[in-house]
């Protein structure tokens, strides 16, 4: 009896899974469309803007090893800043405890590659890619921003900001190769679902947002 029903359901299952694929791969797509001619390789091809946005990462992952997105990330921004092509750093991450603090260690490297540390502005709340976006303009008031990141993250945020009308560029740090971070690269493909989803049916928001913040842009 087992065997037929499960006969009977096999083609529902199917059409499930596939349109399931499709629309994974379907908000990849758009996503990297939407962000299409405004992520860089190279400093000179950047326009200039007041801040740049760092998105949050940690030197070391949670087993301890070294998280190999960390440094070409802070070297991309630090290249970034002593270019000209931004007057100050936005570093927004993870602080959700006492034990894990993104953005200082972030900002701590980045004053070793000579950033100065007054141009350097933390964000404790960028739990998520999209709380470090939305919050770039409602608490620290930029409407024009270079985000900084792997170039499968700038796709997203770049994505992320044009729904929340911020005018963003990507600055694409060194990538990591997939075979040394296969989770990683799944779950952006999850991470773009989502994005798509936040912005066009959930509506999503930032965790927090709270009282503006002032950069040093002048």
């Amino acid at each position: 009896m087992q065997r037929p029903l499960l006969k009977s359901w096999w083609p529902g299952i199917a059409v499930l899974a596939t349109v399931l694929v499709v629309f994974v791969f379907g908000c990849e797509w758009w996503i990297a469309r939407t962000a299409a001619g405004r992520c860089y390789d190279e400093v000179k091809t950047l326009s200039a803007a007041p801040v740049a946005l760092v998105l949050g990462t940690s030197p070391r992952l949670a087993d301890g090893r070294a998280n190999l997105f960390f440094l070409p990330r802070m070297e991309a921004a630090a290249a970034l800043f002593k270019a000209g092509k931004v007057r100050a750093l936005i570093v927004s991450g993870d602080n959700g405890t006492r034990a894990y603090d993104e953005p200082t260690e972030m900002k701590q490297v980045l004053v070793s590659m000579g950033v100065p540390e007054p141009r350097i502005v933390c964000d404790y709340a960028g739990f998520r890619t999209l709380d470090s976006v939305v919050r770039a303009k409602e608490v620290f008031g930029q409407s024009k921003i270079i985000v900084v990141s792997q170039r499968f993250h700038n796709d997203r945020a770049v994505y992320l900001a044009e729904a929340f009308g911020i005018e963003a560029q990507g600055f694409n740090a060194a990538d990591v190769p997939v075979a040394l971070s296969i989770k990683t690269f799944l779950r952006e493909k999850l991470a773009c679902v989502k994005a798509v989803l936040d912005v066009n049916v959930l509506g999503t928001r930032p965790r927090f947002l709270g009282e503006e913040v002032a950069v040093p842009v002048e």
